[in-house]
């Protein structure tokens, strides 16, 4: 017996693994893309006559944990409703077992693609103000997303731009949402310790620790410093691009800091500073000397200081024929 190439084997695995769609009212079309815990297809909805994504479970287990996983995901997206989050339109169970939800189908690039294939330092900045708002509305219904990084955020062709996978998130409790805010620089005594979740190069010490109790919205924060790194790096790591500008890497610094106290105190603070950097306005992150100063108040009213100087110049050239 010839045996099977990989091709075949992977055309199989696929063929099995393919989710029975009896009695929804979904048509499936195809694979889009496969995670640790469930698989997304491109599937038709057959009652409003339009495609969506699928996420189904690998696993046929409806009680299990991974089930609840996937079903508290949902809900948590379902209570998020904001232009910047990815909308949840079903959730439900399969014929064969596996639990699933149906969601927005998002079109566009993942933005590590986009950052590849976008040359404007200032469209990166722009983009980044829109994920920060998403992550605040999240924040401000007590959710935390726990794993930022540019793979989790998609930017569609026409400017959208949706934060995704929000699978590990973590639900605030209304006492802790009301004791955070009432003491928001404070760190309570004591740590409760937990499963590792999220992504090493964009994870908050204190989340790499384990530590859950201490998780809040400056985790979130420090992975927006991380994502705002990323994106103004550029194609920096190929030695061909052009270094960060100093106030926008203090910006990154103290959304990254390694305590809380010391970042950012939400996202909304941290956007903010972003759109002082666009603006040609003092940053809070950064304390400027006299030069920087006035070389950033100068680029800031170029238009008026060119205007001053040709009047200038004008005026020095009339005197001199003047006196001829």
């Amino acid at each position: 017996m010839r045996p099977l190439s990989d091709s075949a084997v992977e055309h199989l695995r696929k063929v099995v693994d393919r989710p029975d769609l009896t009695g929804t009212k979904y048509r499936l079309i195809e694979e889009l893309g496969r995670g640790g815990m469930g698989t997304v297809y491109l599937a038709e909805d057959t009652a409003l006559n339009r495609r969506v994504a699928l996420k189904i479970l690998h696993t046929s287990d409806s009680t299990g944990e991974a089930a609840q996983r996937l079903e508290r995901e949902a809900q948590i997206i379902a209570r998020l409703e904001h232009p910047g989050i990815v909308p949840v339109h079903d959730v439900g169970v399969l014929a064969d077992g596996r639990v699933f939800y149906a969601m927005k189908l998002v079109r566009g690039s993942r933005l590590d693609e986009y950052a590849r294939n976008s040359s404007s330092p200032a469209d990166h900045l722009r983009v980044f103000q829109k994920i920060c708002e998403a992550v605040a509305f999240a924040h401000a219904q007590g959710v935390i997303h726990r794993d930022l990084k540019p793979e989790n955020v998609m930017v569609g062709p026409f400017g959208e731009v949706l934060v995704m996978d929000w699978g590990v998130a973590k639900v605030l409790r209304e006492s802790e949402l009301a004791a955070r805010a009432s003491a928001p620089g404070s760190s309570r005594p004591g740590t409760a310790h937990g499963a590792v979740l999220g992504t090493p190069s964009y994870m908050a010490p204190e989340q790499a620790r384990g530590e859950i109790d201490q998780i809040d919205a400056r985790s979130d924060v420090y992975a927006l410093g991380a994502i705002l790194q990323f994106l103004s790096a550029g194609k920096q790591s190929a030695n061909d691009g052009p270094p960060i500008p100093r106030p926008l890497r203090a910006v990154c610094l103290k959304a990254m800091a390694k305590e809380g106290s010391g970042r950012y105190q939400s996202a909304e603070a941290l956007s903010a500073d972003v759109a002082r950097f666009l603006n040609g306005q003092a940053l809070s992150a950064y304390q400027e000397g006299i030069l920087e100063r006035g070389a950033r108040i100068v680029a800031r009213n170029k238009t008026a200081v060119i205007l001053v100087l040709a009047y200038l110049v004008m005026r020095t050239l009339l005197i001199l024929f003047a006196r001829r």
